[in-house]
């Protein structure tokens, strides 16, 4: 996931709220865990975590590609079922959503994501991946959960074991869902029109969190307000004049349109937006001609756009449409240019609730220290999460960073001149399995605790 940091002060407003229930260090009582129960929650993480380790291994060497995840989703049913929990299967192709009803209260939604990455591995671990996927052109591909969705799955199912031994503890009900397809923004939508808010109890808080390349074990991250932006997808075509590269007078030219057009769409978020927003306009792919001397009949552009509001996100789409068609009429391109947004590639923005991303960073503090919670500034990087409270009336969202880099890793990429983090969707992206474990079981389950009713 590449990432680019927004305006700080553009958020303010929100950040302020979050800020005026965890700022002062100290935990709130009415959301704060007891010590007894941090005991119960710790003894089962310590009884426990040597067997997730081995679950987690075998999610990491078993990826599965987007909408492929049946092997990934028939594991986490099990262990659903294995818990007491009233599992369903090929919820929104493989999704999986199990429920645990424990009397009146809440219902939370805890969400991870299945999906690998098509990436040939090159960490060196024991557990690497070595699968290889055969594509329907018979061509190949190497698997790879580079993305930490094989650590997701991991808290996932252990938070659903957690939940379920803890049950004298809290009432309510907890919606787990394994989902399929996040990393080509899909799964969220498939499930959702699947039935997940009409077949299953509806939930009024919804949990995720994403393993981090840039923090250390020990410690999570977390945003207040927006936290992952819109993600559209704009294919263009520009419409030219073929023709033969010595004679360009008899020819319309689609490549210098389009590299203008290229040019032109810088100007859109440092001249036609507010300074104090933010956005992204990415041409990706730009593609035309098939030899040095001949002009093509067309060119072809492919973009991603990064916004927040749907104001931002108009205001881009509009101008990159209207400035393909300009830069085509002033070139005297025959047609006007083809400009399609990819509806289905959609993924919007994602929000985290400032009052439940308040309570949640309490017994956050709580658990691990303020030292170790981190407030960081709203990525332009996608996450369809944001998909779960967007289609609910009251619903609340809070998405968190997890720290998985071993310390002495970490401590050495911050020397000067020290070798950098592998990010997401590296081949060389690896946590540190123990650690990242405990803390994020540990997280996940006392932000659910918080949430729902204490007995």
């Amino acid at each position: 996931m590449q990432i680019r940091f927004a305006p700080a002060y553009r958020l303010m407003p929100f950040f302020l709220i979050a800020c005026a229930g965890v700022s002062s260090g100290t935990a709130n009582a009415e959301t704060s865990l007891t010590d007894n129960l941090i005991a119960k929650l710790d003894a089962h993480v310590d009884k426990n975590v040597r067997d997730w380790i081995e679950f987690y291994k075998v999610c990491h060497a078993n990826p599965e590609l987007s909408l492929h995840e049946k092997e990934s989703a028939a594991r986490l049913a099990k262990v659903f079922d294995d818990a007491g929990i009233k599992t369903t299967t090929r919820v929104g192709g493989h999704g999986v959503v199990g429920i645990l009803a424990n009397g009146k209260g809440p219902t939370v939604l805890i969400r991870g994501d299945m999906d690998a990455l098509p990436i040939i591995e090159d960490t060196g671990l024991p557990y690497a991946s070595e699968v290889m996927f055969t594509k329907p052109d018979g061509s190949q591909v190497g698997v790879m959960h580079a993305c930490g969705h094989d650590m997701h799955q991991t808290i996932l199912a252990a938070t659903a074991q957690t939940m379920a031994v803890l049950k004298d503890n809290w009432s309510g009900t907890v919606v787990f869902v394994a989902q399929p397809a996040e990393e080509i923004g899909q799964g969220a939508r498939m499930m959702i029109e699947d039935g997940l808010f009409t077949r299953f109890p509806k939930p009024d808080h919804c949990l995720a969190l994403h393993v981090s390349h840039d923090l250390k074990v020990g410690t999570i991250g977390y945003t207040s307000g927006w936290a992952f932006a819109n993600v559209d997808s704009v294919d263009i075509t520009i419409y030219g004049k073929g023709g033969h590269g010595a004679f360009p007078h008899t020819a319309v030219d689609p490549i210098v349109a389009a590299s203008q057009l290229v040019l032109a769409l810088q100007t859109i978020v440092s001249r036609r937006l507010d300074p104090r927003d933010t956005a992204v306009v990415t041409v990706g792919s730009l593609h035309a001609g098939t030899k040095h001397n001949i002009i093509p009949n067309e060119a072809r552009l492919q973009l991603t756009v990064r916004s927040y509001t749907e104001e931002v996100r108009k205001l881009l789409l509009d101008s990159i449409r209207q400035l393909a068609n300009d830069i085509s009429q002033s070139l005297g391109c025959p047609r006007p240019a083809d400009v399609k947004v990819l509806d289905a590639d959609f993924t919007p923005a994602s929000f985290n609730n400032p009052e439940m991303t308040a309570q949640c960073v309490t017994v956050f503090r709580q658990l691990l220290g303020d030292e170790n919670c981190i407030e960081r500034r709203p990525t332009m990087g996608g996450e369809d999460f944001g998909r779960y409270a967007l289609n609910l009336k009251n619903g609340r969202g809070f998405m968190f960073w997890l720290g998985a880099v071993d310390e002495k890793r970490f401590n050495a990429a911050q020397r000067p001149g020290g070798k950098p983090l592998p990010p997401v969707h590296s081949p060389w992206f690896r946590v540190e399995p123990e650690p990242t474990i405990r803390t994020g079981v540990r997280c996940m389950t006392a932000a659910a605790l918080s949430i729902l009713d204490s007995k």
